[in-house]
């Protein structure tokens, strides 16, 4: 086994540890054990990037030399990663054990099932010519970072919907988390379309082409477009925000995984 696939196993577990000291954190309420979190978190978002790094210089070991971002493997364990920063970068506002357990979760989904799913290929594989590309890191990179926060806008919406007093935000809070996670995540998307067409027209000599990739990418775009029209020119604010969020989030859960495991086309091979 690679020392690459050893490291990211590690962060495995420590995503899985996370998940636990927060259970202990809502069964005993020792503000102590919120002291531990962080510094876990931040330990394992650098692990996390090790992992990705020494994959990295193990595809140049391997002859194929390049970023991690170019099978569904590495989507995964990029997504994982995406996740975990975002939720750092945003401390200040995401310092609440509901949101941060959620985000946990996630990120031990990615990267569990990025780990034991037999459809998942974790091998270095080399690049097909449509993705030999410099445009391969920031498509990857601002749509993966675009997903991450509405990770996030999605976890504030879907615990809106609850009143557990003591457990979760107010929701007041968890309202401007969900209107500024998407704030972060659409000028992203946007950028990660912009640059998915350039490199279309390198790659197959298209703008665009209607992909189901492309096109659900684009119904994403259009649901969080909604979102901010809605809440900065019509006001919404509350239930009907958070519901959006969740629609929002289950257009990108669709075109993450929908479009791999459903629809074919031109991005069958790609994330």
């Amino acid at each position: 086994m690679a020392f690459h696939h050893k490291i990211l196993g590690i962060v495995t577990l420590l995503y899985l540890c996370l998940f636990f000291i927060h259970l202990i954190f809502f069964a005993f309420k020792k503000e102590k054990i919120v002291a531990v979190m962080w510094p876990l978190l931040y330990g394992t978002l650098g692990l996390h990037t090790v992992g990705l790094i020494l994959r990295w210089l193990e595809s140049y070991r391997h002859g194929m030399g390049h970023a991690p971002l170019s099978n569904f493997y590495e989507s995964l364990v990029f997504y994982a990663w995406c996740v975990s920063l975002i939720v750092v970068f945003m401390k200040k506002r995401l310092n609440y054990p509901a949101i941060t357990v959620c985000a946990t979760v996630i990120s031990l989904f990615l990267m569990g099932y990025a780990s034991i799913s037999p459809s998942v290929d974790r091998n270095i594989q080399p690049l097909v010519p449509a993705l030999q590309s410099n445009w391969l890191h920031i498509h990857v990179l601002t749509c993966f970072l675009a997903y991450a926060s509405f990770a996030v806008s999605f976890i504030s919406g879907f615990l809106y919907m609850f009143t557990w007093k003591n457990v979760i935000p107010p929701r007041d809070i968890l309202d401007e988390i969900n209107y500024r996670s998407v704030v972060v995540g659409f000028p992203m998307l946007s950028a990660g379309i912009f640059t998915g067409a350039v490199w279309a027209h390198y790659a197959w000599g298209s703008y665009w082409s209607w992909d189901p990739k492309e096109t659900w990418s684009l119904i994403t775009w259009i649901v969080y477009a909604v979102f901010l029209h809605a809440r900065l020119m019509r006001g919404w604010k509350g239930k009907k925000i958070a519901i959006l969020s969740i629609v929002g989030f289950a257009s990108v859960i669709f075109t993450y995984f929908g479009v791999n495991f459903i629809l074919s086309g031109l991005h069958s091979y790609a994330t």
